[in-house]
């Protein structure tokens, strides 16, 4: 134990982010109780749990080339100015937290001024699937990773990356039996979740709304709920005013988990919240419009899915369209099946349970808790 409290800095970008930063603390106050000092840059949940964050993390969660060039020069400013702030602080570890296009910036800028940081990449960036040169680059700035999904250790050491230690998801601590259709004239509830920043918002409601359209002229019997991070809930609202069927939004982290409890199937942007779907056992459509810059990279992406349970499992169970594949005709009729006992619904139901198994397995200790066990190994290495 140190004769002083330990300090640790954090840089969160996003939402996602945001909850895994809040669960690290939460590890950290109660395996070094009293003795803890936090700084850096998180969200409302890191708040709770102590953090006076720089700034708000909302003006750097932008996704997509395009959105990224028109704030350019706030985003610079804000790297230079959290990497700053870290080294005024000189913590004892610094974690990284997913977003690495800040965030590894960030960490390059303090490594450079503070070479004998401990520096703790909490969710390793996408290299199985495009720029898989990275993890090379990484050695200069990160001394672990942790990883979230099984086989990322092992593609990081192909690599040339940093070591890995797969800790698991926070979601593999809880799981959820599918719900069961309703029989007679019980309606199902659909999950519409449009994304956490308001680029793929405004880029995927137009698909939801004619999906909806079509689903609502094919089928009358099902709720829409949209949870919805809070600062995209205006955006929303307005985006549904004039949908076939109203949702109904709902917002908060307890609303949120209500409502993947009590649902039948989900239309979805693409992203972390797919493994949470398949957690909750909810089967499935994934959507994506890439940034326009971005679809011109797409000859360079390497994974043959972009949805996480698929990667986890090795096979499609998820569909997934994207961009021109878009189709509102079709979505709707997916989703129909979904909504109905039928092969295509078994099928991800069955899917969904093997993930559960999976990522369960490596949750023998929460994953917040095995953190902080790498966390005070490396430092006791480093003290000794």
């Amino acid at each position: 134990m140190m004769n002083r409290p330990l300090r640790a800095s954090f840089v969160v970008g996003e939402a996602s982010g945001d909850e895994l930063g809040a669960d690290l603390m939460a590890a950290l106050k109660t395996r070094h109780p009293d003795v803890i000092q936090f700084s850096g840059l998180g969200g409302r949940a890191m708040q709770k749990e102590g953090l006076d964050p720089l700034f708000d993390i909302e003006e750097i969660a932008v996704m997509g080339v395009t959105a990224v060039v028109g704030r350019l020069p706030a985003i610079l400013k804000r790297i230079s100015q959290t990497a700053q702030a870290i080294i005024d602080e000189r913590p004892d570890v610094l974690f990284i937290i997913d977003s690495p296009d800040f965030t590894h910036r960030v960490a390059k800028k303090v490594r450079t001024v503070l070479p004998d940081l401990l520096v703790i990449n909490y969710v390793c960036p996408s290299v199985w699937a495009w720029r898989p040169a990275r993890a090379k680059k990484m050695t200069a700035y990160v001394d672990h990773v942790l990883a979230i999904l099984p086989f990322e250790p092992d593609t990081l050491e192909s690599l040339e990356g940093p070591p890995a230690t797969f800790i698991g998801h926070p979601l593999g601590e809880h799981a959820f039996a599918p719900r069961s259709i309703p029989e007679g004239q019980e309606k199902r509830t659909l999950l519409i979740l449009p994304g956490s920043r308001s680029d793929e918002v405004k880029r995927l409601l137009p698909d939801f709304k004619d999906t909806i359209k079509v689903l609502s002229e094919r089928r009358s019997d099902f709720d829409i709920v949209i949870p919805a991070v809070e600062r995209q809930q205006n955006t929303i609202r307005e985006h549904v005013s004039d949908w076939a069927v109203r949702p109904q939004i709902v917002v908060g982290s307890d609303a949120k988990k209500e409502a993947f409890a009590s649902a039948h199937a989900a239309l979805t942007a693409s992203g972390t919240v797919c493994l949470e779907l398949a957690m909750s056992g909810v089967p499935t459509i994934s959507t994506y419009r890439l940034d326009p810059m971005v679809r011109q990279m797409r000859p360079f992406i390497k994974a043959w899915s972009a949805n996480l349970p698929n990667l986890i499992l090795d096979y499609p169970a998820v569909p997934e369209y994207f961009d021109e594949f878009v189709r509102p005709n079709k979505l709707a009729r997916h989703i129909d099946r979904l909504l109905d006992d039928t092969p295509e619904r078994k099928s991800q139901t069955e899917a969904c349970s093997t993930v559960q198994h999976i990522m369960q397995e490596a949750n023998d200790r929460p994953a917040a808790e095995k953190a902080i066990d790498v966390m005070d190994r490396l430092l006791a290495e480093r003290s000794s």
